[in-house]
Order: structure tokens, then sequence, then C-alpha cells
């Protein structure tokens, strides 16, 4: 069975979470020296997740294109 085209994820539709595992928890927090093993695991340190945002491109244009546009004019 196919699956429908606006079901499929794109490399650019893929979004951050905003909740970790708990694993993912503790790795980040080692990480950062705030984790503390004899601690409660209940009452764990929040962790920001970092949000990374894709840049398009810009186009740029070549010097024979900057020429035929001239030409042009």
């Amino acid at each position: 069975m196919t699956m429908d085209r606006s079901l499929k994820v794109q490399a650019g539709a893929i979004k951050s979470r905003n909740v970790l595992t708990r694993a993912e928890r503790i790795a980040r927090l080692t990480e950062l020296d705030r984790f503390d093993p004899e601690a409660n695991i209940v009452g764990m340190a929040k962790v920001r997740v970092p949000k990374v945002s894709l840049k398009r491109k810009k186009k740029v244009k070549k010097e024979d294109d900057a020429k035929d546009a001239k030409k042009k004019k």
C-alpha cells in the first residue's frame, strides 16, 4: 500500500520536540554538569530545548546573468 504525498515527511518538515525523554534529559544535564545521580528522579531539573531553524540560501546572481540583464535594457 502506498502512502499519500501529504503524509510523507520531507527533510525540511522535521520539527524539534518540546519534550525530551528521561534518558535525553539525563544526558543533557550531565553535559551541563547539573545532574546529581543521588537526587530524586521526580524532581529533575528542566532542560531547555534549542530550536533549530533552517535558513534558506539566497540565490547569488552570476556575472553572466548581470551582463545579460544590462544588454536587455
